[in-house]
């Protein structure tokens, strides 16, 4: 019974949880008090314990609780049933996106869309770095930031020029990281 019930509850916050994680906490509250598998401490332990450790709120939840209350079995029905509603959501749109990609109006726009977009992440890129580099109000600049955007750039058309690959996002990210440790840190 309690499998049913974990499956039934978190299929519920599935449902019904719009406009995310924090949207959903009133569902899972009702959830878990309901059958009593939480307190209202507890569950305002896990929410902090969730939203420090990789993945989605109500996943993490999901499992939590599915975990406690009926093991392996219990965290795999819980977690299955809080994903399960968007998973069929999405599939549902992927075979209706399918079907309209192969309309040629639809690719029209698609095509004329993604110079667009291009230009909007370019646009956020550019006034990202322009604002981590000069100082609002004025002109200054901060060196720091200026010497981490230059050696990353050198780094990137080094390894271009002499591997003919791209960093990925991962290394990039590590390594700015990294850089910002020693620019701020030392």
């Amino acid at each position: 019974m309690i499998y049913l019930d974990l499956f039934l509850g978190f299929l519920r916050v599935g449902c019904f949880a719009f406009g995310g994680a924090y949207g959903a906490i009133p569902l899972i509250r009702e959830v878990v008090r309901s059958h009593g598998w939480l307190t209202d401490e507890a569950l305002t332990y896990m929410i902090a314990v969730s939203e420090s450790t990789p993945g989605p709120i109500m996943v993490n939840l999901a499992t939590y609780v599915g975990s406690r209350q009926a093991g392996f079995l219990g965290a795999v029905l819980a977690t299955a049933a809080v994903v399960l509603p968007s998973f069929a959501v999405i599939l549902l749109v992927m075979i209706i996106l399918r079907a309209l990609l192969q309309n040629g109006y639809v690719q029209a726009v698609l095509r004329g869309l993604k110079p667009c977009i291009i230009g909007i992440i370019l646009a956020t890129g550019v006034q990202m770095l322009a604002s981590s580099i000069f100082a609002a109000g004025d002109l200054s600049v901060n060196v720091r930031s200026a010497v981490i955007a230059a050696a990353l750039t050198g780094i990137l058309l080094a390894v271009r020029k002499f591997t003919g690959r791209k960093i990925t996002a991962i290394p990039l990210i590590i390594l700015s990281a990294l850089l910002g440790i020693i620019a701020y840190g030392v």
